[in-house]
């Protein structure tokens, strides 16, 4: 009779950052009401624990203060677009949306996010992650699902979700129920918000998320992005 093999646990911050740094896909929870996301130091790594093929486009996790100025370089956007796309990234967690100077000169570690003159960058940043995440200063993500199911909410269904082989933290915060960060139970989360900034600071939604699903109006959310001038400074 063949031996039934241990159930599956999560992983602690020690195996997650060890995994990191030999190139392997993890999934890292993220606070309310954002879904876990799926982050690796190499593309393929992301895009092959999704089941998708391995040189599709991911996002650059603009996470890391180093990261986002070398992006000031590399961004085709003025003085107050640059500064707005660093609040949205920064402050907001949005994902963004911006158009490349010269996208042919891409460096290799901005080249995974571009594609058409365009790259894509996420900017959510959980304190509670912050020592993990300043260790690795140029990652790419994504939301954490395998290719036709919906993003894991939490650490408890992305761990059913991904293969053994795909660390899934457990939250840094203590569990509070069946509804905490570790267990099931997270209904109203969701990825996050995408906008597309333009070379004039215009703003587009490119895709609906947890950000500014509160606002009927997608242009009311939009403009509220605009007015907002550096927001309360919290963590979210």
């Amino acid at each position: 009779m063949t031996p039934t093999p241990p159930a599956r646990e999560l992983s602690e911050l020690p195996a997650v950052r060890a995994a990191l740094a030999r190139g392997r896909a993890v999934v890292l929870p993220n606070p309310a009401p954002l879904t876990c996301v799926v982050a690796a130091t190499r593309p393929d790594a992301v895009n092959t624990a999704k089941q998708r093929p391995a040189e599709q486009a991911v996002a650059l996790w603009a996470h890391h203060p180093g990261t986002l100025d070398a992006l000031t370089e590399r961004l085709d956007l003025g003085p107050d677009a640059l500064r707005l796309a660093r609040r949205l990234l920064a402050e907001e967690h949005l994902t963004v949306l911006a158009p490349v100077r010269r996208p042919e000169e891409a460096p290799p570690w901005l080249a995974p996010a571009t594609q058409d003159g365009w790259t894509l960058l996420f900017g959510a940043r959980w304190q509670p992650l912050a020592d993990l995440l300043d260790a690795f200063p140029v990652l790419y993500v994504s939301s954490a699902n395998r290719t036709g199911h919906d993003p894991a909410p939490g650490p408890a269904e992305a761990l059913a979700m991904f293969p053994p082989d795909v660390p899934v933290l457990r939250s840094p915060v203590p569990d509070d129920g069946p509804g905490g960060p570790d267990g099931p139970g997270g209904a109203g989360r969701a990825a996050t918000t995408t906008v597309r900034l333009h070379p004039d600071g215009r703003l587009d939604l490119h895709r609906h998320g947890a950000q500014d699903r509160a606002f009927a109006d997608p242009d009311q959310y939009l403009a509220r992005l605009r007015n907002d001038q550096g927001g309360d400074g919290r963590e979210r």
